[in-house]
C-alpha cells in the first residue's frame, strides 16, 4: 500500500531520532483494511523505556504524528510497539 508509506517513513524517523541503537529500530506496516494500517515498531530492549516515555506520553506521541501522517493520505493508523 503506497498510502503507508508516509507513516512509515514518519514513524521511522521519530523513533530513530529517540533511540541510542537506530540501527535496532524496525517498523513493519501491517494492513487491517483498505484504509487501515497498523506500525509495528521494534526497537533494542534497552531503547524500549525510551519509546515508551513516561506513563507512555512519548508513545502517545508517536501515535499522534503517526494518525496525522495517515490523515493526510486518508488512512487509519494505529501504533504498537512490540516487545
Amino acid at each position: 500500500m503506497a498510502k503507508a508509506d508516509i507513516v512509515e517513513r514518519v514513524v521511522d524517523y521519530i523513533v530513530k531520532s529517540i533511540v541510542e541503537e537506530p540501527e535496532e529500530v524496525s517498523v513493519t506496516i501491517v494492513e487491517q483494511g483498505p484504509d487501515d494500517v497498523v506500525a509495528e515498531v521494534r526497537t533494542a530492549k534497552s531503547d524500549m523505556g525510551r519509546v515508551i516515555g513516561r506513563r507512555g506520553r512519548v508513545a502517545k506521541a508517536i501515535r499522534a504524528a503517526a494518525g496525522a501522517a495517515g490523515e493526510e493520505v486518508g488512512i487509519s493508523v494505529g501504533v504498537e510497539f512490540i516487545d
